[in-house]
């Protein structure tokens, strides 16, 4: 009898052990490829020489994934000569990608492969879903008409709050934005939020013990690396099958919002004048001791931490913006543009306090494309948190 009830209970010890191996969720479940990349295959596979790009936040500058994928193109096709573009800038989204491409990406060289992604830092940055699709949409179509055979890769990576709101039924803005302009400019894309999640829920790992955080641990970064791999590897594939040789553009449609950010650049402080308590650092460092990210420490910046002190800027175009470094001291600015109402906007973070953090600002969008002009002061009003109110420029932004 007691056998009869061992063997019984081994049994049903093993049917729940086969019960709770739950069977893996490929990641082909989460690509979607639409038009592919068959321009970014002939100019490896044919052409033989190839710029691949990474474009996004500290996750893209990282080392784990982006390495992986610049090795696995190398092995897989020896006889190319390949550059690579490591554009990747911890806490930038989509806002700072769409007037930083021309300076960090588009200037080192004609791009074929893009990889974009901002999911996480537009959400976590706070920024709004109407600025996020017109700086996607921006990148896009900026990228494209600088080379018309470009492909390009949209990403969006996990973090806990993608987790879950996905948990709870809802999409995350920010992952919605991203794969609403891959399918309007018909672009490969991968929704790793929604993959993380639903290995998550399917016991495949824990975030806790393996995936660790929405920066990953080697773990997290090998399964970026083996979902990106999927999406190239199958195209790679189908696109040798075909016999694809010849690169073809598409014709672009017609912009999905008419605000978009599609010609965004830099402006150099320098362009600023009648300034008063105004200093240009031609290196500026913080005197403070605390963090700086790599682009903006030892650049020049237009700096004034005097309450009161006051520039003027002429732009033309549609859209006015400032890159700034947001640290314990950053203050609040009033502006007007074009003699309108005077505006504020607080430059103080909830990070400031440890990190002199890259933040760009949006100051006036939808704009008439013409001349204009930008008042800027710094307020008497601080923030409560704030230790002064300081206000350091690295750029204008102008599209």
């Amino acid at each position: 009898m007691k056998k009869v009830i061992l063997c019984f209970l081994v049994s049903l010890i093993c049917s729940a052990q086969v019960i709770g191996q739950n069977k893996t969720l490929p990641f082909s479940n989460y690509i979607t490829q639409r038009k592919g990349l068959a321009n970014a295959y002939a100019a490896i596979s044919v052409k033989k020489n190839a710029t691949v790009a990474f474009l996004g936040g500290s996750i893209t500058y990282n080392d784990g994934w982006r390495n992986k994928v610049c090795a696995y193109l190398k092995e897989r096709f020896p006889a190319t000569k390949f550059h690579f573009i490591a554009a990747g800038i911890p806490s930038l989204g989509s806002l700072p990608h769409t007037f930083r491409l021309g300076q960090d990406v588009l200037d080192s060289g004609k791009v074929d492969l893009l990889f974009l992604e901002a999911a996480v830092n537009d959400q976590v940055n706070g920024t709004d879903s109407i600025t996020q699709v017109c700086s996607l949409e921006g990148i896009v179509r900026h990228a494209k008409t600088s080379n018309p055979f470009m492909d390009i890769v949209l990403m969006s990576f996990a973090d806990p709050d993608k987790t879950k709101q996905y948990n709870s039924g809802i999409t995350p803005t920010s992952v919605a934005n991203h794969e609403l302009i891959a399918g309007y400019y018909q672009l490969p894309s991968i929704n790793l939020a929604k993959a993380i999640r639903d290995k998550l829920a399917n016991n495949e790992f824990s975030w806790e013990k393996d995936f660790k955080d929405l920066h990953p641990s080697p773990f997290g970064q090998e399964l970026y690396f083996e979902a990106i791999k999927d999406l190239l590897s199958s195209n790679f594939a189908s696109l040798n099958k075909q016999g694809i040789k010849k690169q073809k553009a598409l014709k672009l449609p017609v912009l999905l919002n008419k605000g978009s950010f599609t010609r965004g650049r830099y402006l150099n402080i320098e362009n600023a004048f009648d300034k008063r308590g105004w200093e240009l650092v031609k290196s500026w460092i913080p005197a403070d001791g605390l963090g700086t990210r790599p682009g903006f420490v030892k650049v020049p910046m237009l700096v004034s931490t005097t309450a009161g002190s006051s520039f003027t800027l002429k732009f033309k175009g549609n859209a006015i913006g400032m890159a700034i470094v947001s640290g314990s001291d950053a203050g609040i600015l009033n502006y007007s543009i074009d003699g309108g109402p005077e505006k504020q906007v607080n430059l103080f973070t909830q990070w400031s306090q440890s990190l002199h953090l890259p933040w760009y600002i949006l100051l006036g969008a939808n704009l008439k494309n013409a001349d204009h002009v930008l008042k800027v002061s710094i307020s008497t009003e601080k923030n409560q948190n704030s230790n002064g109110t300081a206000c350091r420029i690295v750029n204008f932004l102008v599209n």
